[in-house]
């Protein structure tokens, strides 16, 4: 499998980040449309989603791929409250769930306003324990969903209080909400549009709503792959699925490089035991890239290293 290609003036930057001489390596393949991965450390293994086939699954190195969830309600982005449990966008029912690793499972958000939730799509959880995620109406098409019409008439992210499971509309202006992320010190919330094809960039108010919204970056281009999962890593460089692979910005939204793969990337997660495992999600596959950089990952459940530390 070929190295990850670099652009040739861009091969300085993201070379001190990324090792262009690593291949990736295709770690299982064979599913449908694969999205989702969340890295549980104290197994050593990883969860992902495959929205099509309709069930979620675990990889562990040694025991290879076996089914978690199934059916899984389409399942989409995924990621880990700080009780290890984990929380699931659902296509198929228009809902955010959580369920833990013994199978517990139970619904935190359906509807908002009287009007049942788009599609919501992928999730982030600050360290006050909010519940942030996207509602794109992707889950109601027939590919990627079930085939039904929208009760909301605009495109909107939420933050869920996980006690009261009060659901608060933060921003209604994308056109296509799709990944999203906090910076390193969680000050700022960074949102990405699927058909705007850029990021945006938002201040977190102290009662978790947004204010003073920018353009960040661009993701698009005339290569397969849209914006999509996204994530910073430790030094504040933010990773983000766009147009040929996966675009990487460093702190003033200057795009230092792409990282291509042989299937279009959806989603990624950092994961090992030092987070330097670049866990990525493509079309058919499950690909691992080694970074130079480790991952930050609020909540990871069994991780043994300061996940917000910066000092390498």
């Amino acid at each position: 499998m070929p190295a990850p290609t670099l652009n040739p003036d861009q091969a300085g930057r993201l070379g001190a980040i990324v090792d262009a001489s690593h291949a990736p390596e295709r770690l299982a393949t064979g599913f449908r449309f694969v999205e989702g991965p969340s890295w549980h450390a104290a197994e050593k293994a990883l969860y992902f989603s495959d929205i099509i086939g309709n069930a979620q699954y675990r990889w562990h190195k040694g025991d290879g791929v076996s089914t978690f969830r199934a059916p899984s309600f389409m399942a989409n982005g995924t990621t880990w409250d700080p009780q290890g449990r984990l929380l699931v966008c659902e296509h198929a029912g228009s809902r955010v769930s959580r369920v833990d690793l013994a199978g517990h499972y139970e619904i935190l958000a359906s509807h908002f306003d009287g009007k049942q939730l788009n599609s919501p799509n992928d999730i982030v959880v600050k360290s006050d324990g909010g519940i942030y995620f996207t509602d794109p109406p992707y889950g109601r098409n027939a590919t990627h969903g079930v085939l039904r019409e929208q009760e909301l008439d605009f495109q909107g992210v939420y933050r869920l209080d996980p006690e009261t499971l009060e659901l608060t509309l933060l921003v209604d202006d994308f056109a296509g909400p799709n990944g999203l992320c906090f910076s390193v010190d969680e000050s700022r919330l960074f949102i990405n549009d699927t058909v705007r094809q850029h990021i945006r960039v938002f201040e977190v108010a102290a009662d978790g709503s947004l204010r003073n919204g920018r353009l960040f970056a661009e993701t698009g281009g005339s290569e397969p792959g849209v914006a999509d999962g996204m994530k910073f890593d430790r030094a504040g460089h933010l990773y983000c699925c766009g147009s040929g692979g996966i675009h990487v910005f460093d702190a003033e939204g200057e795009r230092l490089g792409i990282i291509r793969l042989p299937e279009p990337p959806a989603n990624f997660t950092w994961g090992g035991a030092d987070l330097q495992d670049l866990l990525i999600t493509a079309r058919q596959s499950i690909y691992r890239l080694r970074v130079k950089i480790p991952g930050h990952c609020p909540f990871v459940p069994g991780l043994t290293i300061p996940p917000n530390n910066k000092e390498m």
